[in-house]
């Protein structure tokens, strides 16, 4: 298949530019590949789609203020730098704008505690930075990062904590996993009383989830790799659902490639903490999983590709239309579907 083919027109005004006050009011289509059917309802209404012994996987990383603004230290230039993944202790592989300037080398100062010094320069703006700080890297983000919200978002967040999850636990990710955007504690809670096992999987979202595709024939894709981890309780749990016949129900399509990274690789769920590249697109078996929760994606995406091989292509872009008309809210603070 053709990129050219997951193309689709979006009204740009139905590009969710801020969060709902109420994280449960979203919009939600019911997909079912069943019978190819398409429903309208609420997330408040989830609910009602779980049954008693689901098991719910979601991705408890959390971003960090990944963004930072500096000056190359021989010219004065400014650069700014998107922290992406850490390679080995204070190495990290970035992305940079205003690349150009930015030679093995070249030094970025953020400020007087914090610098940048080029150790690999690689291709489409991405780089490799040595660190070079005092005392705990993550606090100082705190003070001079900025949470690195996605370029089409134009309007500025009154409050970081609403670009990430309820669950958000282990720091790492330069973007958010949307999906567990809806979701409150007291929802989480209410699946739990009515007997959902709640699991967690972390993938730390990269550019393998974003970055646009660059090649025209899906075939000649490669997606770079993020970092993953299923504990042993969670591949336990998993492998428990399997064995029972319960539903696995996925929360974004992190956790959704994690799990199948895992399952394809151990023909079962193994703990395991590692790199995934896996490219999930129509032709593509979807063997871990057997419902996908997600929100609406970008045209042209590996978003758009996964889900497709989920639920079918035909269904997918239909799906999509009819998001259109009924004018749901597109993207990371955007409405959702349940896809089974």
């Amino acid at each position: 298949m053709k990129k050219s083919e997951f193309n689709f027109n979006l009204p740009e005004e139905l590009i969710a530019q801020v969060p709902l006050l109420d994280r449960t009011q979203s919009k939600m289509m019911v997909v079912n590949s069943e019978d190819d059917s398409l429903d309208n309802d609420y997330f408040y209404n989830i609910e009602k789609l779980f049954k008693a012994g689901d098991t719910l996987v979601l991705n408890d990383t959390k971003v960090i203020p990944a963004r930072l603004f500096g000056v190359k230290e021989e010219t004065g230039a400014k650069v700014e730098i998107l922290l992406l993944k850490e390679v080995e202790k204070d190495l990290w592989h970035t992305l940079v704008g205003n690349a150009k300037a930015v030679k093995v080398g070249s030094v970025i100062s953020i400020n007087d505690q914090l610098y940048l010094h080029c150790t690999q320069v690689l291709e489409r703006g991405e780089r490799e930075f040595k660190l070079v700080y005092e005392g705990n890297l993550y606090e100082l983000l705190l003070e001079i990062g900025r949470i690195p919200l996605p370029p089409y978002i134009k309007e500025v967040l009154s409050d970081d904590d609403r670009y990430q999850t309820v669950y958000a636990k282990h720091r790492g990710s330069a973007a958010a996993p949307t999906a567990g955007l809806h979701f409150t504690e007291a929802v989480l809670a209410k699946l739990k009383a009515m007997g959902v096992d709640i699991h967690y999987v972390t993938l730390h979202v990269g550019l393998g989830t974003f970055l646009p595709m660059q090649a025209d024939d899906l075939n000649d894709h490669k997606m770079h790799s993020e970092q993953y981890e299923i504990t042993a309780k969670t591949a336990d749990a998993l492998n428990a659902a399997k064995a029972k016949g319960s539903r696995i129900i996925a929360v974004g399509s992190t956790s959704l490639r994690s799990l199948e990274s895992n399952f394809s690789k151990f023909d079962e769920f193994k703990a395991y903490k590692g790199d995934t590249d896996i490219f999930i697109y129509p032709g593509i078996p979807v063997l871990s999983t057997d419902v996908l929760i997600t929100n609406f994606h970008l045209p042209e995406s590996t978003l758009m590709m996964l889900v497709s091989a989920f639920a079918g292509y035909e269904l997918i872009m239909r799906a999509y239309n009819h998001a259109i008309e009924e004018r749901y809210r597109f993207f990371s603070f955007g409405d959702m579907m349940w896809i089974q």
